[in-house]
């Protein structure tokens, strides 16, 4: 087999759709999409609540939200894809009859998505502890000056404040959980990745396919992280945290 540079191949009209294999990649990314936007949502409203449980005065607390965070930031993301598709199932039964009668890529969808939120969560989470943990202690004791107790401290003063410090390493968060998204092939759902290798494997246009594929990822990766870094920009506190546009 020779690898073929015909570019052109991408107009012709795909085996598993009505349109080209073009077009047929370009509906993948729909999927990229999906598995980017809303386990990112999942796992920052989870990172942030560990996170700051993190920093509780609880060694229970911080022992159980430590435990979640090693045990899904140590274990490969490909590992935990295959353990929530085909272990959890087999441990609950009723689990796996909805993933029978449901269609197959709303299942494959459902693990990849909860595979994602988790793993990301473990990692925002210390993102948000060690943002918590950067304020000056001087913060706490002037809330504690003016009277507010420890969860109005953490709600008008220290998260917001966290959140703003965090919005960097979250800008490369969430530009990684994109190109993480293609460990989805592995279980089937057909993401961009997927659809450029059937493309490869259907004419052997392997070259046409994946740089189809890689310009999606990048302009995908583009976007996400000029929308992060708008909203870092936006939410700057002026004479705190500098940023540029």
């Amino acid at each position: 087999m020779s690898l073929s540079f015909n570019l052109s191949s991408l107009l012709e009209p795909s085996l598993f759709s009505d349109g080209s294999w073009g077009r047929y990649i370009l509906g993948g990314a729909v999927w990229t999409l999906a598995l980017t936007v809303l386990p990112f949502l999942t796992a920052l409203l989870l990172g942030a609540i560990i996170g700051t449980l993190r920093t509780s005065p609880s060694r229970i607390v911080r022992f159980l939200c430590e435990a979640w965070i090693e045990f899904f930031r140590n274990i490969p993301l490909l590992v935990q894809i295959f353990i929530w598709y085909f272990v959890v199932p087999e441990i609950f039964p009723p689990f796996k009859d909805w993933l029978i009668q449901v269609e197959p890529i709303t299942g494959q969808f459902f693990c990849a998505y909860i595979c994602l939120s988790l793993f990301t969560s473990s990692r925002i989470a210390e993102q948000f502890r060690a943002g918590i943990t950067s304020i000056p202690k001087g913060q706490f004791f002037a809330c504690a000056a003016l009277g507010l107790n420890r969860l109005q401290t953490y709600r008008y003063i220290i998260l917001p404040i966290a959140f703003r410090h965090v919005l960097p390493p979250l800008t490369s968060e969430a530009m990684n959980l994109v190109k993480n998204t293609a460990v989805a092939i592995t279980i089937g759902l057909a993401d961009i990745t997927l659809r450029a290798n059937e493309m490869g494997e259907n004419t052997f246009e392997y070259f046409a396919a994946y740089l189809w594929a890689t310009i999606l990822y990048i302009i995908i990766s583009y976007s996400v992280g000029f929308i992060m870094r708008k909203i870092e920009y936006n939410s700057r506190i002026p004479g705190l945290i500098n940023t540029r546009a």
